[in-house]
């Protein structure tokens, strides 16, 4: 199966900036993008679509999300993330069920491919359930069965780390490689040490990816400084966790030389402005990390510390919010916003062949409708993707070279069935607290 969208602007990205392409073609054969032009290509193609007024980008990459969370959508609205968790997340999060799980995985994939998501990297619990919705809708996503452990005397065969290798060892490449399978480390403070340090040496072992939550709030930091002497940083770096590609949530609050550590080991932030600023975190310093040469990605973090899933959101709060609070308009870029949002957001997950509309790489690929009134008129079509579209201006989102929503209509997925099973499930649970 070949497809030609034909007449559309086509957003490239060259010598790390971008391009816009006006009246141009972009080919897909099978799952690869294999022409990109304004000139219409010799080849013929099986079919042939006009996308006139719509504008073709990379899919985004939700970079760090709990998507299940869809389930609790606003539940603990106005508290701190320590009493966000221990007085209204956890209690709850104890009662789910995979049922339940499953039937919020489907949930939330509908609202990220509808936005424009065509990848995500997830961490919660039961992610079994959340692995079948990602074979059956077709989205990629970096999935994982995070470890914690609380008792300083847990044995390694009795705590979390044998049932998060067998997570791996199942469902890593799967589905044709659209699902990969990360180790994750929930964080340093629901963790012990011998714990986190055998888990770092088995994911390096196992050739795996490392995904962290990382110096989130002050609070976390000050405490580890109290338990170790160390900060969250440096205590991951001595625990071996970094000898391994590590993706790091949050770091509002990296202390001394904390960036500087995860630079020497390449390791990438995942920015969630939405939930840092809905929690009161912080804001995390990008402009330093993106100058020290970090990779960072974007990411909306969980609905119950953002309320949705929309990375245009995420994507206009980090092209203003930085410039507002250091004063200086140029402090984030919009071409560095959409690396962000795309390319970056790949690289961190492991998936060199995607995040860039290019000949060769997988055709990961979105349309956003640009006959919408609030995207006309375009004199800088960067500055209009961050700051002026919304998540429902997208009109098509494709994954390895299939079509899997379009025009409000999802093409691997039952919206109806979806809908209906996770309004009764909410009511049901609700109704028994």
């Amino acid at each position: 199966m070949s497809l030609l969208f034909k007449n559309a602007d086509i957003l490239v990205r060259k010598d790390g900036n971008y391009e816009t392409l006006h009246h141009a073609y972009l080919g897909v054969e099978g799952k690869y993008i294999d022409y990109i032009g304004t000139e219409k290509p010799e080849k013929k193609y099986t079919e042939e679509r006009d996308f006139s007024d719509k504008l073709l980008m990379p899919g985004l990459v939700n970079s760090h999300t709990h998507t299940p969370m869809v389930f609790l959508r606003g539940i603990a609205d106005g508290l701190p993330l320590d009493r966000w968790l221990n007085e209204c997340v956890f209690p709850i999060e104890a009662k789910l069920t995979p049922e339940q799980i499953r039937i919020s995985s489907y949930y939330a994939i509908l609202e990220l491919l509808a936005s424009g998501v065509t990848s995500f990297t997830d961490m919660y619990f039961f992610p079994e359930e959340t692995a079948k919705a990602v074979a059956d809708s077709g989205i990629k996503a970096n999935l994982n069965k995070y470890i914690v452990c609380f008792n300083k005397d847990q044995k390694i065969e009795e705590s979390m780390i044998p049932v998060s290798l067998d997570f791996y060892q199942k469902y890593h490449n799967t589905c044709d490689g659209r699902l990969k399978v990360d180790f994750s480390i929930h964080a340093e403070y629901t963790n012990q040490p011998h714990i986190v340090k055998e888990y770092s040496r088995l994911c390096k072992e196992n050739g795996g990816r490392m995904h962290i939550h990382l110096s989130e709030t002050k609070k976390e930091v000050d405490e580890c400084i109290q338990r170790y002497g160390k900060t969250p940083v440096e205590w991951f770096e001595e625990m071996g966790t970094f000898e391994n590609p590590t993706c790091a949530a949050h770091v509002v609050w990296p202390y001394g030389n904390d960036l500087e550590i995860l630079k020497r080991h390449d390791v990438s932030v995942m920015h969630n402005p939405s939930s840092n600023l809905m929690i009161g975190s912080g804001i995390a310093p990008i402009r330093k990390m993106l100058d020290l040469g970090i990779n960072v990605g974007i990411g909306t973090d969980g609905t119950a510390s953002n309320n949705n899933l929309n990375m245009f959101e995420e994507m206009h709060l980090t092209a203003i919010v930085h410039n507002g609070y250091h004063l200086d308009a140029t402090n984030i870029r919009s071409r560095e916003v959409i690396d962000m949002a795309t390319i970056n957001g790949a690289r961190l997950q492991g998936r060199e062949d995607t995040g860039v509309l290019e000949v060769g790489k997988c055709a990961d690929v979105i349309a956003i409708d640009l006959k919408k009134i609030h995207l006309y008129p375009i004199f800088d079509t960067l500055s209009i993707l961050t700051k002026s579209a919304q998540g429902s201006d997208v009109c098509m989102t494709m994954v390895d070279g299939k079509i899997l929503y379009e025009n409000g209509k999802y093409l691997t997925l039952d919206e109806e069935l979806i809908v209906s099973d996770f309004r009764k499930a909410v009511e049901e649970f609700y109704e028994k607290r």
